[in-house]
């Protein structure tokens, strides 16, 4: 059970304010804790322990090497994600959601390398060669691009995972992760329908506060991760070198082993020949005594 102070953390942060009593969808009931002045209170160990297990699923998949994807567009929530993000290194929407941006991934791809080759143009003095009215409709267009597509630059593809902060409002994201079997991560508050979402958290993502502590727990999992990726990587590393220095020291000892080997087989094959010279000689002494007792 989680513990207390981490419950009084996100009591503190306002986590259990859930929705107006007629405005909730009955699938949230089991996270609900009660109902005080027509609001919906969230049960807070509840919240906790998801908060548990999405941060242990999201550790997994940033050690792994996949990108997570963090989605919030609504006002009091861009500025915070885009933040926290940024501090994981992961991609993230904060503007408009792009349709298709997932099931269409290959199109918002050639937008991102658009953005590229307008960069190019620039270096390479392409850029000064239009006209002065082309010049503002490539800036225009390489802004547009930038807003909306600049914080995923860095995603060659499909994200591991989704991170979405209210899933009513970002309902098109949702269903294209489903579509494409993506896990999605969620803030999910008493008026959202937590069904689709493979990792719930109940919460109130209405409120920075809220929205704040939520996003601090679970891009401190995917930091940890990243560097349990990193020391993993080292560590493999100094393992390779250590098995190419153990390969090298085995062969040298084996050419020598072999040098031994040829050394010994000389001064053999010496020896056999000095024998072989020695024997004819001494077959020819036997042979010459006989011969003279005869004569005798």
């Amino acid at each position: 059970m989680a513990n207390n102070e981490k419950v009084k953390a996100l009591l503190d942060a306002g986590v259990h304010f859930g929705h107006l009593t007629r405005k909730w969808n009955p699938n949230m009931a089991p996270y609900i804790y009660m109902e005080r002045n027509g609001i919906h209170i969230i049960n807070l160990y509840k919240t906790a322990a998801k908060i548990e297990e999405a941060s242990a699923a999201l550790k997994k998949i940033a050690a792994s090497g996949r990108k997570i994807l963090f989605v919030a567009t609504k006002k009091q929530a861009k500025d915070i994600v885009a933040e926290k993000a940024k501090n994981a290194d992961m991609p993230y929407i904060t503007e408009r959601w792009p349709g298709g941006m997932l099931t269409n991934f290959v199109t918002i791809r050639k937008a991102v390398k658009k953005m590229a080759a307008i960069d190019r143009m620039k270096q390479d003095g392409t850029f000064n060669t239009l006209s002065k009215k082309e010049r503002l409709a490539v800036d225009r267009l390489r802004a547009k691009l930038e807003k909306n597509l600049g914080s995923i630059s860095d995603m060659s593809r499909l994200p591991g995972a989704l991170f979405i902060v209210d899933t009513t409002r970002e309902h098109i994201a949702v269903k294209e992760a489903q579509k494409l079997n993506i896990p999605i991560f969620a803030m999910v508050d008493t008026n959202s329908d937590p069904r689709p979402i493979d990792y719930v958290i109940p919460s109130n993502d209405d409120a920075s506060k809220s929205i704040d502590s939520i996003m601090t727990s679970v891009t401190n999992a995917v930091i940890e991760g990243l560097a349990e990726r990193k020391a993993n990587a080292s560590k493999e590393e100094s393992e390779g070198k250590e098995a190419k220095t153990e390969a090298k020291v085995e062969a040298k000892t084996k050419e020598e082993v072999k040098a031994e080997a040829k050394e010994e087989a000389k001064v053999e094959a010496k020896a056999e020949a000095k024998e072989e010279a020695k024997a004819p000689r001494k077959s020819a002494t036997a042979a010459a005594a006989p011969a003279s007792s005869e004569e005798e």
